[in-house]
């Protein structure tokens, strides 16, 4: 059984004292790529060196975080845009906006989005969003891009059944992690509408920890417990839906050879 964590922060402080380990553990649990978003200019560096020194495991993304856009964003864009241009990214992300922690830069969020999709299409890259309570601006900014064959993920998608439905039909997947363990959680009733095959698995390590390590600090070999929790509301074995869900990343990614989706 092969698993994918398509959105892994592995490259922050949290993991300095064991980040060797914690890579070793998801690998020996069947993970064995672990896909990493950028946040900004600050975080470049040490992501590209986790890329560096685990080589076909971690994959790295160039993008700027929502919540990383102040009066500075045009300067970080450009100084971003000259680092993927020297290197290799699987995708642009981590973007999107952010409406939880601060509306101040909401105008600079847009545009900042807006300016990385852009460079996603001119690439032809996938585009990882964030959308926490934003999903509405996040659609109508989409909406200028129809026909653009845009493609990519809702990370720790969190709207409600219309909003899974609209994304999909826009050409996008779900991303599906920690939430959906936890009590009460809608997430259940969505993904079995979403339908196994617009779905992908994610962790957002050190974030968003499954039950029953919640309050702990996340990473990627708990990656198998989502994909037990979603083949318990599928009512289908773990190595069906492992399959399924490695599959919708290598082919939304195209980081996988033939051999490693046998």
């Amino acid at each position: 059984m092969q698993l994918i964590d398509t959105h892994t922060h592995i490259y922050l402080p949290d993991f300095d004292a064991d980040r060797d380990d914690a890579v070793n553990r998801a690998v020996s649990k069947g993970v064995i790529k672990l896909l990493m978003p950028n946040i900004d200019t600050g975080s470049v560096k040490a992501m590209l060196a986790a890329s560096e020194r685990y080589k076909n495991i971690c994959y790295p993304m160039i993008g700027l975080h929502p919540t990383s856009v102040k009066e500075d964003y045009l300067i970080q864009l450009e100084s971003l845009r000259e680092t993927a241009a020297q290197h290799s990214f699987i995708a642009v992300g981590e973007i999107g906006i952010d409406l939880y922690w601060d509306k101040t830069y909401l105008e600079e969020q847009k545009d900042a989005f807006s300016k990385q999709v852009i460079c996603a299409v001119e690439s032809g890259l996938p585009i990882i969003i964030h959308s926490r309570d934003s999903i509405r601006e996040i659609f109508s900014i989409l909406s200028q891009f129809k026909g653009e064959k845009l493609k990519g993920i809702f990370h720790a998608f969190s709207g409600d059944v219309n909003d899974a439905l609209k994304a999909i039909e826009m050409g996008f997947m779900l991303g599906i992690g920690g939430p959906l363990t936890f009590k009460n959680s809608r997430l259940s009733t969505i993904v079995k509408e979403a339908g196994l095959t617009n779905l992908v698995l994610e962790t957002d390590s050190p974030y968003l920890t499954p039950v029953p390590y919640r309050g702990k600090r996340n990473e990627s070999s708990y990656i198998c417990i989502i994909n037990s929790k979603l083949a318990e509301i599928f009512d289908r074995s773990e190595e069906e839906v492992a399959n399924i869900t490695f599959d919708n990343s290598c082919r939304l990614f195209n980081i996988c050879s033939d051999n490693e989706k046998e």
